[in-house]
């Protein structure tokens, strides 16, 4: 099998961030990658152009990284409150889960993925609890919130 050297343009999942130079299989270089302007040939005089390549990518880095501070810090002033209906025995029904915990967090206005919402197991009993999430490898974010066991639930 031909493999292919190519320095990518941009950051492609599974492969490298830009200014990586590769190996891939030569077809998928000249089928996908080199068409699609995602890289080019690892020619020597392509090499010498990865340096700016380089301080490109770790200036975008940087700003990616402070973006993801404020987003932090936003996340960390905000105290959000759920209320749980309980029965007879102050047993809650139902739980606050990190689909739930997305919700408030876009409702004020701070867009996250889900699935960066470190939560064990839903919340179930009533207090404050200690949520992380994970912005970015190196930015950790704790969100504080209040769950209140509502009325009791008639039945």
């Amino acid at each position: 099998m031909a493999n292919a050297q190519v320095i990518l343009k941009e950051k492609i999942a599974g492969l490298g961030a830009e200014a990586d130079v590769v190996k891939v299989r030569a077809g998928y270089a000249r089928n996908f990658l080199i068409p699609q302007g995602k890289a080019y040939e690892a020619t020597r005089a392509n090499l010498r152009h990865v340096e700016a390549l380089k301080t490109e990518r770790a200036r975008r880095e940087a700003e990616e990284l402070l973006g993801y501070q404020a987003i932090a810090t936003k996340i960390s002033k905000l105290k959000p409150k759920f209320v749980l209906s309980t029965g007879q025995g102050g047993k809650a029904f139902g739980s606050v889960t990190n689909m739930d915990i997305h919700k408030e967090l876009e409702a004020a206005g701070i867009s996250v993925d889900r699935h960066a919402i470190e939560l064990e197991k839903p919340i179930k009993k009533s207090g404050k609890s200690e949520v992380t999430v994970r912005l970015h490898p190196q930015v950790l974010a704790t969100l504080v919130i209040s769950v209140d066991a509502g009325e009791a639930a008639e039945g």
